[in-house]
């Protein structure tokens, strides 16, 4: 029986699965994923002597559901990150660890709140600070006025990717796995592809998918998308501007917590799709205090449900050292 807790952060009810006593690490997952994405890192770290939670973000799974586009802007995700943590460790300090979107909110949290995070981890997506434009003019300038396709340009309506993920999540859920892990093959995808075209569009549905996924992971998580539907977790990419405008006050700040960050070498997050050429050296630059960077080879996006026991190797001592210094 998996331990639920609904935990009211004030702003939002967010889901979360707790295991552990100890210092709080708390994990929040990205796209598309939930709680589950962390399934192989709870026991181990509330077996090293932490409370491990891992949250459904505000939109996925049991999680609070809400209307409006502006509600899945990174304020809110802030907010709820917080929110759990005075919950579960009141007036505490707490070890943050992301994935995916989960890494930009981990990050940030860490950037605006440095009071309240002992330590901060990341997976797939580094900090290169706030950002001197919106990611939606860079998208604009380098994709959408050149006619090219890009997914995040593809989820800016509100509407067409979901009715296009809904009528078969499962499906979607199969080829976006697989078109972001370090089995696809590169060479077998379409290069030409316009701004017209859909997201699945020659995107291959791999039989047997790889085995870091089984089938009963799949049915988790197309069961948690078949409740919650695709509109909040699609939203968090429609506040790029939003987003961009909250952080100006912030430029000028650097992480100050200690950090830790892995990804793997297959993974276009890790390298902002071609656009980061030293990902680790801005990373250093704009996190002092990163104590561990590590990239696996032959990895995909999918970092910590591809490499579960290298991730874990890697992670475990890392928040261990923590206790009696940070924690």
């Amino acid at each position: 029986m998996t331990p639920f807790r609904m935990i009211d952060t004030g702003s939002a009810k967010i889901r979360a699965v707790v295991k552990g006593t100890g210092p709080l690490v708390l994990m929040v997952h990205g796209f598309p994923e939930s709680w589950y994405s962390w399934r192989h890192q709870i026991d181990p770290i509330a077996a090293a002597g932490f409370t491990a939670c891992a949250i459904d973000v505000r939109g996925y799974g049991g999680s609070q559901k809400f209307d409006r586009v502006e509600d899945y802007a990174m304020e809110a995700m802030i907010g709820d990150i917080l929110g759990v943590a005075q919950a579960l460790a009141p007036d505490q300090k707490f070890i943050l660890l992301g994935h995916d979107w989960g890494a930009p909110m981990v990050w940030q949290t860490s950037l605006l709140h440095p009071e309240r995070v002992a330590a901060v981890a990341a997976m797939s997506v580094i900090h290169s600070g706030v950002p001197e434009v919106s990611f939606d003019a860079i998208i604009k300038t380098m994709f959408d006025d050149n006619n090219l396709f890009f997914y995040q340009s593809y989820f800016r309506e509100v509407g067409v990717a979901e009715a296009a993920f809904e009528a078969d999540p499962r499906g979607f859920l199969r080829r976006f796995y697989y078109v972001g892990s370090g089995d696809i093959d590169l060479t077998g995808l379409p290069t030409n592809k316009t701004s017209a075209d859909n997201l699945l569009d020659g995107l291959p549905d791999p039989d047997p998918f790889p085995a870091w996924l089984t089938d009963a992971d799949l049915d988790y998580y197309v069961g948690e998308f078949q409740a919650s539907g695709f509109f909040g977790p699609l939203s968090r990419y429609r506040n790029h501007t939003r987003d961009w405008q909250y952080l100006q006050p912030f430029k000028d700040r650097k992480i100050e917590p200690p950090s830790f960050f892995i990804a793997g070498d297959r993974d276009g997050a890790f390298t902002a799709f071609g656009m980061a050429q030293d990902p680790i050296g801005t990373l250093r630059q704009q996190a002092p205090n990163l104590e561990g960077a590590h990239v696996l080879a032959g990895c995909g996006h999918w970092t910590q449900q591809e490499r579960p026991e290298e991730v874990n190797d890697l992670l475990i001592p890392w928040l261990t050292s923590l206790k009696g210094r940070v924690v």
